[in-house]
């Protein structure tokens, strides 16, 4: 990946925001979310099926 994930996710997050009116605080619990789900046992699944999603959309 040239780009990071994280960018990409930050950039979809400020498009929401802008144009889909998801509002600021759904963006923060979803965020916390996350950062709670990465400190939990089932972080290493989550990577794992991520990883395999962008190896079926790139086709590698």
């Amino acid at each position: 990946m040239s780009i990071p994930l994280v960018l990409v996710l930050a950039i979809v997050v400020v498009v929401a925001v802008r144009f889909l009116k998801l509002r600021l605080w759904m963006a923060l619990v979803c965020t916390v979310f996350g950062f709670l789900l990465a400190a939990t046992a089932l972080a290493p699944d989550v990577d794992r099926g991520l990883r395999a999603l962008w190896s079926w959309l790139t086709g590698s």
